[in-house]
């Protein structure tokens, strides 16, 4: 059977379940959550539509992948649905093992229920150990259980820890062929307070172009590279409308409240249709945020102090 959190309190986070997903694992690392509810739902929507509808304080999603990139979903959501804000991030390493119900050896394994991403990442091992078997695709790393516990499938590849809330055999741990595979999670939230500036931080934003036409995305970009801002993401998603129309899903190093990202979004803002503002939390690395000299808060403000002695 699977494991449950009771509620013990009136706040409620929202997470992709059921217990013992990466997401799960991410929630865990949120001090704010500890004590309160957490209800898992089934997908990013369901995850997004709990925070606007107040049925959660926030909610816990999956936005990037070190192995498969950006997840689409999320951010074709937080594109679409207005007034949401990402308050904090959270990195999950990525392993898999491969899991059977008690008494099932590796040597009778046939059928391995999978999510198709966990598939591809531990298909080498497979292929390896399990000659000529056959792949049963899941909905999710825990679905995968969930239908092995069914009776489909011989196996699953499910996440570390599946154990202790299903009742299955670990066959073989840390299949996955990149050992360094890791998700990054956002926190997202109704709130339009800012977190404070920490130096390392860093501010999501979906960015349309004007139109469609050589050199508006190098415009788009010199609003970055002209105040020394750094972007550590950047992916185009269709809008959808027409053929052609794209927006820009980007992550930039620092915070709004600092001169040159407040510069660069006024710059921004001036230039595209439509700017979101996700954002500007700490960075789950806690890497410091590096410029150069001509950047720094004090360059900008005596800029604007000088252009108002001009103007009187």
């Amino acid at each position: 059977m699977a494991s449950t959190r009771k509620p013990s309190g009136p706040r409620t986070y929202s997470y992709l379940g059921p217990a013992g997903t990466f997401t799960e694992a991410a929630l865990a690392q949120v001090p704010e959550a500890k004590g309160a509810t957490w209800r898992p739902v089934t997908n990013v929507g369901e995850a997004l539509d709990d925070v606007v509808k107040g049925r959660s304080i926030a909610a816990m999603i999956a936005i990037e992948n070190s192995v498969d990139g950006g997840v689409t979903a999320t951010q074709d959501a937080l594109a679409n649905i207005p007034n949401l804000r990402i308050i904090g991030e959270y990195l999950v390493p990525v392993s898999f093992n491969l899991v059977a119900r008690p008494g099932t050896a590796l040597k009778n394994v046939k059928v391995v229920n999978a999510h198709p991403v966990a598939y591809g990442q531990c298909r080498a091992w497979l292929e390896s150990k399990i000659k000529n078997h056959e792949h049963m695709p899941a909905t999710s790393n825990v679905g995968s259980v969930v239908e092995l516990l069914s009776g489909t499938g011989d196996a699953a590849i499910a996440p570390p820890g599946i154990e202790k809330h299903h009742k299955v055999t670990v066959l073989a741990k840390s299949i996955g062929e990149n050992k360094n595979a890791m998700t990054r999670f956002v926190l997202v939230s109704k709130t339009t307070e800012l977190p404070k500036p920490t130096g390392r931080d860093k501010t999501s934003l979906i960015v349309e172009l004007p139109d469609d036409r050589a050199g508006a995305l190098l415009e788009m970009l010199e609003q970055f590279a002209t105040r020394g801002v750094n972007l550590s993401l950047i992916q185009s998603r269709p809008i959808g409308d027409e053929i052609g129309r794209y927006r820009f899903v980007i992550d930039a190093d620092g915070h709004v409240r600092e001169e040159r990202m407040a510069d660069a979004l006024l710059g921004l803002r001036r230039f595209s249709p439509r700017v979101t503002f996700l954002g500007s939390y700490p960075r789950a690395d806690r890497a410091a945020t590096k410029h150069a000299d001509q950047y720094a808060d004090k360059v900008f403000t005596d800029a604007r102090k000088w252009l108002k002695g001009i103007l009187g």
